[in-house]
């Protein structure tokens, strides 16, 4: 509590000491909250002069940031003369000490993120947000203050990383945007970011949606006796384990639609053989661990050959990783010597061609596709817009050429009509 309180201009500051100092201190409520700094004087007068002084340029200041200047050190405006022994300003009421930095709102994010999706979402896409803000965002934005983080400043991003050295992959620079919005949507759920900046890209694409790069059944079918042939006759016989095991690779992911990241997690005792209800038929039901948690999967058929015949060459236990990291080496040389790395329209094929391949097969093949949906854990607008849209066999020519039957009654001669008339 303080003993002597004296109000100044015109109430808008305070003069206060408290009991036991011999300074006077100075106080301003601006902007929601209490600026506060020691005049440094304990004779009255000349600590109403200093606090006056002090009070006025904070009043000042304040006027200016809430017109939007920028009152940083570089370009404020000098401060007003003050007599001897007046005080520098309260670190506290400094704007650049006060405000959040990008840094810190990382912090916060990543510490919130980790703990309400323990469990909910895989452990290695919450890692690669970590990720994203160490090797990308925090180098690029540092310990610039929030407010600076505009939408200019967002675009310059997108121009610095699309044109660097390594030019990032369309949905690697989507995932990094996305952690900058998250980072982002923190800072203003803990009030250090007013609102949100506009993220949209400027010059948008005029949104064609091209299909997803798979096999044909004629691709799929020389394929396969390439890789077959590759784990027959390997060029090395030191090379023989691993080009069987990625035959049986291609072969496995063909016939159940898994994503390459949910294929290198699977282990052992996350398949299991059984016979099928329905069809009568033995397949792999599947516990899938991916980026959407723990999700299922049932195989077709031709799926079960080459799993048992991984059980019979590794002879694993059920905690063993059934293929771990992808063989994109070997892959890549044999589309290549195929000529089939690419489509007709360039689309690169990779691993998650084999994915690709399965839900256009099974489509095909006249699957429903809300159950093709469920079996690869994504969504039916996902499958039309990247697949039912490009599959033939999807339309229904009886029900594209439909002829209208003309109705007799309709069907006078000439003559008569006219005779009539």
């Amino acid at each position: 509590m303080s003993a002597e309180s004296h109000l100044i201009l015109d109430g808008k500051a305070r003069l206060y000491r408290r009991q036991g100092s011999r300074h006077w201190q100075c106080a301003v409520f601006l902007d929601g909250r209490n600026h506060r700094a020691s005049t440094r004087q304990d004779r009255l007068a000349l600590a109403i002069e200093v606090g006056r002084e002090w009070a006025l340029d904070r009043i000042a200041e304040d006027r200016l940031r809430r017109r939007g200047f920028d009152l940083t050190p570089s370009n404020a405006a000098p401060a007003r003369g003050r007599p001897a022994g007046a005080p520098s300003q309260d670190k506290r009421s400094d704007p650049a000490s006060l405000e959040k930095t990008f840094r810190q709102a990382g912090e916060a994010f990543l510490a919130e993120y980790e703990a309400i999706t323990q469990g909910e979402r895989n452990a290695s896409y919450v890692a690669s947000k970590s990720r994203h803000l160490r090797l990308r965002l925090l180098p690029f934005f540092g310990d610039r203050p929030l407010s600076e983080v505009t939408a200019g400043l967002i675009q310059d991003y997108r121009v610095h990383r699309l044109a660097g050295p390594k030019r990032p992959a369309g949905n690697t620079l989507h995932q990094e945007l996305v952690t900058l919005r998250q980072v982002l949507k923190t800072a203003n759920r803990k009030g250090w970011l007013p609102s949100l900046p506009d993220m949209s890209a400027p010059y948008k694409t005029n949104g064609k949606v091209s299909h997803r790069a798979w096999f044909s059944p004629e691709e799929y079918q020389r394929l396969y006796e390439a890789t077959r042939e590759r784990a027959r006759h390997p060029r090395n016989e030191r090379w023989r384990g691993e080009c069987e095991q990625f035959h049986d690779y291609v072969v496995f992911m063909i016939n159940t639609g898994l994503r390459p990241d949910e294929a290198s997690r699977l282990e052992y005792r996350d398949v299991k053989v059984v016979i099928d209800d329905a069809t009568g038929e033995r397949i792999l039901e599947i516990d899938v661990r991916g980026k959407r948690g723990v999700g299922y999967c049932k195989s077709t058929p031709d799926a079960v050959a080459p799993f048992l015949r991984l059980h019979k060459r590794n002879a694993p236990k059920p905690t063993d990783i059934i293929f771990g990291s992808v063989q994109r080496e070997l892959l890549n040389a044999i589309l290549s010597e195929l000529g089939l790395k690419k489509d007709r329209e360039g689309n690169p094929r990779t691993a998650y061609s084999l994915r690709h391949t399965y839900i256009c097969m099974r489509l095909m093949e006249g699957a429903d596709i809300y159950q093709v949906a469920k079996n690869c854990r994504t969504s039916v607008d996902m499958i039309e817009k990247f697949y039912a849209s490009h599959i033939k066999t999807r339309l229904d020519a009886s029900a594209i050429n439909v002829r209208r039957t003309p109705n007799p009654r309709n069907a006078r001669s000439a003559p008569e009509a006219q005779a009539n008339a």
